[in-house]
């Protein structure tokens, strides 16, 4: 998971999808298993999807996914699963929490990474910029083949109402378009 700055000052990220998606009382999130060092493969099977707080009092009630850099993503897992601890397992609370942590704290300030996060009722997507997002129809998606996922969900959404099918076959469809994107897919559900 690469990232490269353009002349626009985002970063747009290389070497993931994770996708998001909520139906009924079902949420979904699922990411390849991708990790590219510029054009070379460095590992097929990486596991971006899991879940937090395992063995917490939240006992993996909470499922995240992260696109960006390893070691980052990693970081912010932990901050994640002490936040929930602080705040009793609220995870709307937590995540605006670790965003303002994120977008403050000048070491968070410096990691690379955006991560989809749910428990059983909410999916959110957390930025470096502080942002706490709902996605618009339940659906989000983040990494490099994220636009690819997320416009294949949509689509699919008006055809299938199982959150896991929709997330696999977007999947599927960005592994098939974005060269950074493979189909060795984790899926979680809360």
């Amino acid at each position: 998971m690469t990232s490269q700055n353009d002349s626009h000052g985002l970063t747009p990220w290389h070497g993931t999808t994770i996708i998001g998606v909520k139906r009924g009382d079902k949420i979904v999130i699922a990411g390849d298993g991708q990790v590219s060092m510029g054009n070379t493969v460095m590992k097929p099977n990486a596991r971006k999807v899991r879940r937090i707080g395992e063995g917490g009092p939240e006992k993996g009630k909470v499922v995240a996914g992260f696109a960006g850099a390893t070691a980052d993503a990693f970081t912010l897992f932990e901050r994640l699963e002490r936040k929930l601890e602080q705040y009793s397992g609220q995870l709307m609370r937590a995540c605006v929490e670790l965003a303002k942590d994120w977008r403050t704290d000048k070491y968070l300030r410096n990691l690379e990474a955006l991560m989809i996060v749910a428990d059983k009722d909410t999916l959110l997507v957390l930025t470096g910029n502080g942002d706490v997002l709902e996605p618009e129809g339940g659906i989000a998606a983040i990494g490099s083949g994220g636009n690819y996922a997320l416009a294949a969900a949509r689509a699919l959404s008006d055809y299938e109402d199982d959150a896991e099918k929709i997330a696999r076959r977007a999947m599927a469809v960005a592994a098939e378009v974005c060269v950074f994107t493979n189909d060795q897919v984790t899926v979680e559900t809360v």
